[in-house]
C-alpha cells in the first residue's frame, strides 16, 4: 500500500492520486470533521486548493468542503499522523492482520486435512508384474519383479532393527505428528545452498507414499496431499503399525521387498535372526538400496553403516560401549533371479539401465506393472547367439566375445550379445568391457584428415620400418612378420584397405592426433548411454600420434555407434534399447526421442565410406564380400593379439565384432591376455581378419538375407592431393648411418636402410644410397645400403689345375695365392696337388695356399765320374 496508493473506500470518484495534491486532498476532508487545517496549506502541487488536488479537476467545494465523518475499516494511510508516522501501520492493525492470517491458515489446514481420505491399502499394496517385450511388441523376453516379498508380523521384527530404521531415516518417529517439520526445513536448506541434497521425509510420510500412494511423489501439491495423509496416519494408526508396515513394504535392494526378503538377500537368515549391526547395514541401503549395497559400494554401505549406529546411539537406544562393540557385518553373496538366466539377461540389465536413467525408479519398475517394448529384433538377436555359439569351442575358457547391431537411421539395438550367462558373468562384453581398437581406429584419422583439406588420392611411402619425423625416433613397422610388408609409394585408398601403419601414420602426424580423438568423440566414442556422464577418460594421455593405430580401449558399444555414423552419412545417433513403455490402460509414460545429430559432413562421408569397402573389395575383410550387399569396414588387431576386431556396415546395419582373452596379471590386476589360437586358427594367429571376420561373415550374411541390396552414395574426392616439393637428395655415401639417416630426415625425407656385406666399407658406413642424388619429392623414402664389412665367399677348388688356372681362379674370386712345391709321383709337375683352406668361404682378400708337384721324386740321370747322386727335395711338413 505504499507509494500513496489510496484504498478504494476512499477514492470514490477513481481519480488519480499521482501526485503530492492527493494527499493533501485526504488531509482535508479529514480536517473537516473538527480540525483547522488546511488542505491548500498541505498541497504540493502549487495549486493553492487542496480540495480541487484531491477530486483529480473536481471543483473545490466538493474536495475540501464536507466531511463525512465516518471512521475506515482500515486506518491506514493514518489519518491525522503526518510524515513518516503517517506510514508506520499502528499496532491494531499488525496485531489483527497477524490473527487473520492465522485464521486463514488454520482454516486452510482444517480444510486439507478434513478433505483428505485414508485410501483402501489394497488399491496400492498389489503390485503389478511390467513386461518386457522384444521389438515386434508380442515376443516375451522376461519380466521384472514378481514379487519377492514375504509379509511377517511386527513381533517378528527384532525391537533393535526397528530402533535402526528409525535412526537411519526419521530419528522423532515416535514423537512427530507424522511429519518432521525440522526434517524438511534442513532438507530445503542443503538443497537451496547446494550442499548435499537430502529427503525431509519422515517414515510416516514415507509409509504414506509407499503403502498408500503406491508411486513416488515429486510435484509440490502432491508433497503436500502426502504431508496431510501422513499426519492424519500418524491419528488412527499405531506407530509400530506404521513402522512394520513400511518396513514390509519398501524396497531394500537385490530384488527384496520387506524386511524378510532384505534378510534372507543379504545375510540368508529370516529377519527375527538380524543381530543389531546386521539391522544398521540395512537401515543404511534404505534411500538408495542400488548405491549402498556392499556388493556395489563397500565405502557408502559402511558410511552408511557407521551414521546409523551412531544415531542409535543419539536416540537412545545404544548405550556408546555397545555401540563401539559392534563390528561391521558381512553379507552373502547376491546371485539374481532365473529372470536374468543367458544371453537375454544382459538385455534386460540394459532395459533397467536405460529406463533408470529417463528417470524411471526401481520401485516403479518392479511394481507399475508397465509394458515394455525394446528395440531387439528376435529373428537378430537369435542369429547373433547361434553364430556365436558356432565358434569352435576349442577357445580358451577366458576368451570374452562381443557382438552388437545397430540400425543407422535411428541407433536402435536390434541385436546384442553380452555373454553366455548374466547370472554367472554378469559383466556385459558390450558394454562394460574395454579393449584395445588395434587398426579400427584408422577411419578417425581418415575423416580429420578428409575434414582438413586432405584427400583420397594423396600419396605416401607405405614401405615398412622407415622413421616418420614427428611421429617417433624408432622405425614404424607394418603388419606382418619381421619388418613388416612394404609397400612403396601408394594412395591414401590403398594405405586403408591395406592398412598400412607407414601412411597412416604420417597422415597422423600432418593432420594432428587432437584432431583424430576429436573426430572418435564426434562419430560416438565415448558419447553412447554406456558412458552417461559423456566419460572420456579412454582419451587421457592419447593426443599422440600413435593413437592412430588403436591405443586407446573403447568398448565395443562404443565403436559400433560411431561406425553407425559413418553408416548414416555423418549423422550420429545415440544407441538406445527401449522403444516405448506404456501403463496398464495403454497410456504412454516413455517413447524414445531417436536423437540424432549431423557432426560430419555427407562428401566426408562418402570419400571414409568408399576407402572402407576397399578393405572389403581388396583388403584385410575380403571375406565380408560373401554377405552379397555392399559392406564397408575394418579389421583391427592390438599389439600381442591382446584383442581383435571386426566393425561393418550396410546401408542397413552396422554390426561390431570383438575378441580379447580375460587374464590377471601378477598383482591379481585384471589384464587382456595374447589371444590362445583355435579352431581353424591353431597354426597361427587370432587377428581382426581370422576369427572376428569369420563370425561377423556368417552372422551378417543371415542377418542380411531377403533385404534390399542398397548402394553406398558415391566416391566425392573432396579436398586436394598433396603436391610435396622437390628437394635435393644429400649425398650420404661414406657417411655412419646414424648421421646419414639424420641428415636425409633433416631434408624432409624419409629413410629406408639395408644392410650389405663389402670388404672395401667399414662397418656402419653407407655404401650407396637410391636415389643417389638430383632431386625428389619432399617426404618420399631414400633407400640407403649400410656395410656390415667384409663378410666372406666361397673358395674355389683349383686342386689337379695348372698353377696358372688355379692363381687366376682364386684372384677373380678376390684371394691372394702363396705357392708351395713338393714332389708327387701321381701328379704331372706343374698341376695344383692341394690348397688350404680346401673349400668352404673365407673373407675376400684372405690368402690361399696351393702346393703345385714338381714331378716323380729321385729322377736325377748319371753322372760321369761315379760321383753320389742329388738329395731329393724335401716335401714341405714331412719333417725329414
Amino acid at each position: 500500500m505504499g507509494g500513496g496508493a489510496t484504498p478504494p473506500s476512499y477514492s470514490p470518484t477513481g481519480a488519480s492520486r499521482a501526485s503530492s495534491g492527493a494527499a493533501g486532498g485526504r488531509r482535508a476532508a479529514g480536517s473537516a470533521g473538527g480540525g483547522s487545517r488546511s488542505g491548500g496549506s498541505r498541497s504540493g502541487g502549487g495549486s493553492g486548493t487542496g480540495g480541487r488536488r484531491a477530486a483529480g479537476g473536481a471543483a473545490a467545494g466538493r474536495g475540501g468542503g464536507a466531511g463525512s465523518g465516518r471512521r475506515r475499516l482500515i486506518d491506514y494511510p493514518r489519518q491525522g499522523k503526518t510524515g513518516v508516522r503517517r506510514w508506520l501501520p499502528s499496532w491494531r492493525l499488525v496485531g489483527g492482520t497477524f490473527l487473520v492470517l492465522v485464521a486463514l491458515v488454520v482454516g486452510a489446514f482444517v480444510w486439507a486435512y478434513q478433505s483428505v481420505d485414508i485410501p483402501d491399502p489394497s488399491d496400492f499394496a498389489e503390485f503389478q508384474t511390467t513386461t518386457v517385450y522384444y521389438a515386434d511388441g508380442t515376443t516375451p523376453m522376461g519380466r521384472f519383479a514378481e514379487q519377492n516379498r514375504t509379509i511377517i508380523a511386527s513381533d517378528q521384527i527384532p525391537q533393535h532393527v526397528k530402533d535402526a530404521v528409525v535412526a537411519a531415516e526419521d530419528r522423532t518417529f515416535y514423537e512427530n505428528p507424522g511429519i518432521n517439520p525440522a526434517g524438511i526445513v534442513r532438507a530445503l536448506y542443503l538443497n537451496v545452498t547446494g550442499q548435499d541434497t537430502q529427503g525431509g521425509s519422515s517414515i510416516t510420510q514415507q509409509y504414506a507414499e509407499r503403502y498408500y500412494v503406491g508411486q513416488t511423489t515429486t510435484d509440490i501439491p502432491g508433497k503436500i496431499r502426502e504431508a496431510f495423509l501422513a499426519v492424519k496416519l500418524a491419528r488412527v494408526e499405531d506407530k509400530d503399525e506404521i513402522l512394520s508396515n513400511y518396513m514390509n513394504t519398501i524396497y531394500w535392494g537385490r530384488d527384496a521387498y520387506g524386511i524378510e526378503a532384505a534378510s534372507q538377500a543379504y545375510f540368508g537368515i529370516p529377519a527375527a535372526q538380524l543381530d543389531v549391526s546386521q539391522g544398521a547395514l540395512l537401515a543404511g541401503l534404505i534411500p538408495s538400496p542400488n548405491n549402498f549395497d556392499p556388493r556395489i559400494s563397500p565405502e557408502n554401505a559402511e558410511r552408511r553403516w557407521n551414521y546409523v549406529v551412531d544415531g542409535m546411539v543419539t536416540t537412545g537406544t545404544l548405550t556408546q560401549a555397545e555401540r563401539d562393540a559392534l563390528v561391521y557385518p558381512q553379507t552373502v553373496e547376491f546371485t539374481k533371479p532365473d529372470t536374468y538366466a543367458g544371453p537375454p539377461g544382459y538385455l534386460l540389465d540394459m532395459v533397467r539401465r536405460e529406463l533408470v536413467a529417463e528417470g524411471f525408479t526401481e520401485e516403479e519398475l518392479d511394481q507399475t506393472g508397465y509394458r515394455i517394448v525394446t528395440t531387439i529384433d528376435p529373428a537378430l538377436q537369435q542369429m547373433a547367439v547361434e553364430s556365436v555359439a558356432a565358434v569352435p569351442p576349442d577357445h580358451s575358457p577366458n576368451l570374452r566375445t562381443a557382438l552388437v547391431t545397430l540400425e543407422p537411421a535411428t541407433g536402435a539395438i536390434r541385436a546384442l550379445y553380452g555373454g553366455p550367462d548374466f547370472i554367472s558373468q554378469s559383466r556385459n562384453a558390450v558394454t562394460q568391457d574395454t579393449m584395445q581398437a588395434g587398426s579400427t581406429f584408422k577411419p578417425f584419422a581418415l575423416v580429420a584428415y578428409l575434414e582438413n583439406g586432405g584427400s583420397l588420392k594423396s600419396k605416401y611411402n607405405g614401405n615398412s620400418n622407415i622413421v616418420i619425423p614427428g611421429y617417433a625416433a624408432e622405425p614404424l613397422q607394418n603388419f606382418g612378420r619381421g619388418n613388416g610388408q612394404s609397400f612403396g609409394e601408394i594412395d591414401v585408398v590403398t594405405a586403408t584397405a591395406n592398412s598400412v601403419n607407414t601412411v597412416y601414420g604420417a597422415m597422423n602426424v600432418e593432420v594432428g592426433p587432437d584432431k583424430t580423438l576429436d573426430a572418435a568423440t564426434r562419430a560416438g566414442v565415448c558419447a553412447s548411454w554406456a558412458r552417461a556422464e559423456q566419460d572420456c577418460s579412454l582419451f587421457d594421455n592419447q593426443a599422440v600420434p600413435s593413437n592412430v593405430l588403436g591405443t586407446s580401449s573403447p568398448n565395443p558399444l562404443d565403436m559400433a555407434q560411431a561406425y553407425n555414423t559413418f553408416a548414416n552419412q555423418g549423422v550420429r545417433t545415440e544407441p538406445y534399447i527401449v522403444e516405448q513403455v506404456t501403463y496398464p490402460d495403454g497410456d504412454v509414460a516413455y517413447e524414445n526421442g531417436h536423437e540424432s545429430e549431423q557432426v560430419f559432413a555427407a562428401d566426408v562421408m562418402a570419400d571414409t565410406t568408399y576407402a572402407l569397402t576397399q578393405v572389403v573389395e581388396r583388403g584385410s575383410g575380403e571375406k565380408a564380400q560373401a554377405v552379397g550387399h555392399p559392406v564397408a569396414g575394418k579389421t583391427g588387431t592390438s599389439n600381442e593379439n591382446r584383442s581383435a576386431w571386426f566393425i561393418g556396415f550396410t546401408p542397413q546395419l552396422t554390426t561390431a565384432v570383438a575378441m580379447y582373452q580375460a587374464g590377471v596379471d601378477a598383482d591379481g590386476k585384471p589384464v587382456a591376455e595374447t589371444i590362445t589360437p583355435f579352431g581353424p586358427y591353431v597354426n597361427g594367429q587370432i587377428t581382426g581378419s581370422s576369427a572376428p571376420l569369420d563370425l561377423w561373415t556368417a552372422y551378417m550374411t543371415r542377418a542380411m538375407e531377403g533385404r534390399e541390396v542398397l548402394q553406398f552414395p558415391p566416391r566425392a574426392d573432396v579436398g586436394e592431393p598433396n603436391t610435396p616439393p622437390m628437394v635435393p637428395v644429400p649425398s650420404v655415401v661414406g657417411l655412419p648411418e646414424a648421421e646419414a639417416t639424420s641428415q636425409l630426415q633433416t631434408a624432409g625425407f624419409t629413410v629406408s636402410a639395408q644392410q650389405a656385406a663389402d670388404p672395401t666399407v667399414p662397418v656402419g658406413v653407407v655404401v650407396s644410397q637410391n636415389p643417389s642424388g638430383g632431386e625428389a619429392e619432399q617426404g618420399s623414402a631414400v633407400t640407403i645400403v649400410v656395410s656390415t664389412g667384409p663378410g666372406e665367399t666361397d673358395v674355389p677348388n683349383v686342386v689337379g689345375l695348372s698353377e696358372a688356372d688355379a692363381r687366376s681362379r682364386l684372384t677373380g674370386a678376390g684371394f691372394a695365392v702363396t705357392v708351395q712345391q713338393a714332389a708327387d709321383d701321381a701328379i704331372a709337375a706343374g698341376d695344383v696337388i692341394s690348397q688350404n683352406p680346401s673349400g668352404g668361404t673365407a673373407p675376400p682378400g684372405s690368402t690361399v695356399t696351393i702346393v703345385v708337384s714338381t714331378g716323380p721324386a729321385g729322377g736325377g740321370g748319371g753322372g760321369g765320374g761315379g760321383g753320389d747322386p742329388s738329395p731329393p727335395p724335401v716335401e714341405p711338413g714331412a719333417g725329414g
